[in-house]
């Protein structure tokens, strides 16, 4: 192993562990302040800091009484198949030798479930609280532990599925359709693709296949009025407009301005005539309360913590806490509520999170119910069947890695009763 590389990753894990700033935006700077490092190295940076954060847990216990940086940089190669001639390089000193050493024969029995899962304390007891048994538990964070695959969502405006797919074998891209979502592709490895025609000119998007459902849960139809209450970025919105067929009026509602400028270059890539990006202030923004009872159908994809994504944002359970949430779930039922004046008679609410939680997820909707005897719960995969989607996860949409190969989503379906 050489050195070089070993201390850039090192230098790049001691910036990523500050949890100052989301892991990729750390290591994109790390990468811009260090122009040299050449393809390979640059692969290698990445793969060990995300792979130390992935596994962080059960790295600081094999560390312990003292989880250095080197340490856990170390501990990471070590168990991931690298054998002790290896370090030859970078480990000079004794105790670092009989460290590895220790490393390659710590038995995983003496970990908690929470650290067998990879997950913080506070998240692994609501988790379990809400009736997850340990088995579950862990299987769902070693999963969440993974990195994910590339999901793209086929934007059938433009081309079809199939040509799509014959198009990136024609690339030398290994890629196949996604079991669930009748528009989505999955892509053997994490080549880039943004350079590519097909992303360029708008045929592609990169979308998980499980945020793909959540439109299908909104399902709208041509020449209606529908809102994307927190739009962000825009991908579910550029989804929405596309099963429109670019046909009546979509809202793009969001309070990040910059959130809303990233949605305008993908958008434009779309061909999407229907889309209006609309900043408000909050949620009872005078925008919002005009089209009160007016809206055929309203996604409110919640702010929330996050915790479904941890595939692709490992860093995540680090930087959230049972006191964030306890906030969260405030803005939740409040946005929850606030968008639900929109829906007209008959029409359709969708609340959904890329949570785990249960607080974020079912109890959100429970009391959203029990506060507005108006609207009621549509089962889900009621609704998927009508989608022709095979998937039944009951009344509400839960998805996890483990089980479904994509990220942790939820999602309730609810109708506004006549």
């Amino acid at each position: 192993m050489p050195s070089a590389p070993f201390h850039a990753a090192l230098d790049a894990l001691r910036a990523a562990l500050g949890f100052a700033a989301p892991a990729d935006a750390v290591l994109s700077r790390f990468f811009r302040e260090n122009p040299k490092l050449g393809s390979h190295d640059r692969a290698f940076v990445a793969e060990a800091v995300f792979g130390v954060l992935r596994q962080k847990f059960t790295l600081d216990r094999i560390c312990a009484p003292d989880p250095t940086p080197r340490k856990l940089l170390l501990a990471f190669l070590a168990r991931s198949g690298h054998n002790l001639r290896e370090f030859e390089q970078i480990v000079k000193r004794e105790d670092e030798r009989t460290f590895l050493a220790g490393v390659k024969a710590f038995k995983n029995d003496s970990l908690s479930a929470a650290e067998r899962a990879e997950l913080p304390d506070w998240a692994a007891a609501e988790l379990l609280a809400g009736g997850m048994d340990e088995t579950a538990l862990v299987e769902l964070g070693r999963a969440l532990a993974q990195p994910a695959p590339l999901d793209l969502r086929v934007n059938t405006l433009k081309m079809k599925r199939e040509a799509v797919l014959q198009e990136l074998a024609a690339l030398g891209l290994e890629a196949a359709a996604t079991p669930l979502s009748p528009f989505g592709i999955r892509i053997h490895g994490r080549p880039s693709i943004s350079r590519h025609t097909l992303f360029t000119e708008g045929a592609i998007e990169v979308q998980d296949e499980g945020s793909q459902l959540l439109g299908l849960l909104v399902a709208p139809r041509r020449g209606e009025m529908v809102a994307d209450f927190c739009a962000g970025a825009g991908g579910k919105t550029l989804l929405l407009g596309m099963l429109m067929a670019s046909t009546g009026r979509l809202y793009a509602f969001d309070v990040s301005e910059k959130r809303l400028a990233n949605l305008k270059p993908r958008l434009a890539r779309s061909g999407l005539s229907n889309v209006q990006p609309q900043r408000i202030e909050s949620e009872n923004d005078a925008r919002v309360k005009r089209l009160a009872g007016k809206i055929d159908r309203v996604l409110v994809d919640a702010p929330c913590s996050g915790l479904g994504t941890l595939r692709r944002n490992p860093d995540l359970k680090f930087r959230q806490s049972a006191a964030a949430v306890d906030e969260l779930n405030a803005k939740q039922a409040a946005i929850l509520a606030s968008a639900a004046r929109l829906v007209k008679v008959g029409g359709r609410l969708v609340y959904a999170t890329c949570s785990i939680l249960p607080r974020e997820n079912q109890d959100i909707v429970e009391a959203f119910l029990a506060a507005h005897p108006g609207f009621e719960l549509v089962p889900a995969n009621t609704v998927l069947a009508e989608q022709k989607v095979e998937l039944d996860t009951g009344d509400y949409l839960r998805l996890d890695p483990q089980r479904h190969g994509c990220d942790g989503f939820f999602a309730a379906v609810l109708t506004r009763k006549a």
